[in-house]
């Protein structure tokens, strides 16, 4: 393949990719206009985004198996084709019930785009350039989460929510055509005749689907006093039992387990998994941080989190070239503890935090996932045969997902928790025999008297006030602990890389 080949190659695959990971939070920041549009209620409004998240979990393990059974350049096409249409329909959607419908289709068209991206640039570009091209997915993995949320404020206000939908279509168009034009499938991708496996396509429908939900709705309805989370916990997780002994035996298994035997293959998806339960747990709480108790506007917020992302663009090219010519095992650790510290940085913030003090973490934490993703990618798909590639990334792609899902899931239940707790606590020096409460008490009521309140009053305002201030404290200390525990977490990873191996041909000799 020319140079310019693979570079049409890798766009080709990286703009519809790019446009289904924008759609993955697009929604979110639209949400409340959805909801008024289509008169529904903000629990009802809500499955706009699970559902999609469910039909995307459940296609993107299963990427692998259906472009072996279809042809993957048949299927790539099919994928951005429905991805499209769904689009044009969510845009058009008459009521709640209809989004929720087609959110679905274009989760399942969309589930496939990333694995299948990411196989086709493996094999594109050769063992010697994968952390190049890992960086180009890296990119638009990265840049997604960022700019979706900033376009879809943007759009929902100046436009309507219906266009964050209709915006894709053009795009989608494009990809199709280039698609048609510029990929071709190796032999071993071509359409094969296989028995289909439905009793793996269902159980993993089933376990997914459900985790999915529970993870999704599992803090909103206080997770296991819920008998509706019980229960979706349950079936989860005897389908996924149930699935892994039904894999194991079957003749065409719609995910290949075995791959698992492969160490630094099942190694690297541990460590995946904690990188983005450490990233998405960190790009939720900061804009809800600020939001809630700094008072940023959602674009302020937008600002301090877009320059992390940026700082990710930056460094992911610098990886792609380092990765060849260093040990890519002290890359992956630079950016383990690079992402923990900047976490253990966000776990300092107070109530008085500036914006340049808020800003920096943010950034520290964008340079270490650029430095983590490309070396950690590298080092888990180098070993594996292109014939497994597709399986492979699907394997891959769903850790990495689920891996934010749990980390939103863990730290959204930290904070309520914690909060809770700290509040009880700080409640108990609320009492007439602390001088500072007599002292703050005094103060308050004294400034309310000024304003023309009575005595009675101005007491009980200042009290108010200072129950206030005391919610704020306790949230504040929640939202430390939860920062803290996502950094601890990330650097008990670290000795997992001494497990891992390169695969041959993918580093200069020496370099293994």
């Amino acid at each position: 393949m020319n140079k310019w080949g693979k570079w049409i190659i890798a766009l080709t695959v990286m703009l519809p990719t790019l446009i289904e990971i924008v759609d993955t939070s697009v929604v979110n920041v639209a949400l409340d206009h959805i909801r008024g549009s289509l008169s529904a209620g903000i629990d009802e409004s809500t499955w706009t985004i699970t559902s999609y998240l469910v039909s995307n979990a459940i296609i993107i393990p299963i990427t692998g198996w259906l472009s072996r059974l279809f042809g993957r350049k048949r299927y790539l096409i099919f994928s951005i084709s429905l991805f499209t249409a769904s689009s044009f329909l969510c845009g058009s959607a008459w009521n709640l019930q209809s989004l929720i419908v087609f959110r679905i289709l274009q989760g399942i068209g969309g589930g496939a785009l990333q694995p299948i991206s990411q196989s086709i640039l493996l094999e594109s570009f050769p063992p010697r350039q994968h952390g190049m091209a890992m960086a180009v997915f890296g990119i638009g993995i990265m840049f997604g989460p960022i700019v979706g949320p900033l376009l879809g404020g943007w759009i929902t206000d100046n436009w309507s929510w219906h266009w964050i939908f209709y915006i894709n279509i053009p795009i989608g168009i494009i990809s199709i055509l280039m698609a048609m034009l510029f990929i071709t499938d190796p032999p071993y991708m071509k359409r094969q005749v296989m028995k289909i496996d439905y009793w793996g396509l269902a159980l993993l429908a089933t376990g997914l689907g459900c985790l999915q939900i529970v993870l999704d709705k599992g803090q909103q309805d206080n997770w296991f006093s819920s008998p509706l989370i019980a229960w979706l916990s349950c079936i989860s997780a005897v389908s996924l039992i149930l699935f892994v002994v039904v894999e194991l035996f079957a003749e065409h298994p719609v995910v290949d387990l075995r791959t698992f035997r492969n160490v630094s293959f099942s190694t690297g998806n541990v460590v995946m998994f904690f990188a983005f339960f450490n990233l998405f747990a960190s790009i939720v709480l900061l804009p809800i941080y600020l939001q809630t108790l700094m008072g940023y506007t959602a674009t302020l917020a937008g600002l301090v989190l877009g320059p992390g992302g940026i700082a990710t663009l930056l460094a992911m090219p610098i990886a792609g070239r380092l990765v060849t010519k260093v040990n890519p095992k002290g890359l992956l650790a630079f950016g383990i503890i690079v992402c923990a510290y900047a976490t253990h940085m966000m776990s300092r913030f107070d109530l008085s935090a500036d914006f340049v003090t808020l800003l920096w973490p943010r950034i520290v934490l964008g340079v270490g996932m650029g430095f983590l993703f490309i070396p950690l990618t590298t080092l888990t798909l180098s070993t594996i045969k292109k014939e497994d590639m597709g399986n492979a990334t699907a394997i891959y792609n769903l850790l990495r997902n689920l891996g934010g899902s749990f980390g939103v899931a863990f730290v959204t239940t930290v904070i309520a928790r914690r909060s809770q707790f700290h509040q009880a606590r700080l409640v108990e020096h609320l009492t007439p025999f602390d001088r500072a409460y007599q002292i703050a008490t005094q103060q308050g009521a004294q400034m309310l008297r000024l304003r023309g309140f009575d005595s009675s009053s101005a007491h009980y305002g200042a009290l108010g006030n200072i129950y206030r201030q005391l919610i704020r404290q306790a949230s504040m200390l929640s939202f430390n602990d939860a920062f803290f525990i996502v950094s601890a977490i990330m650097i008990c990873i670290l000795p997992l890389l001494l497990i891992m191996r390169r695969g041959k041909g993918s580093a200069p000799a020496g370099m293994h």
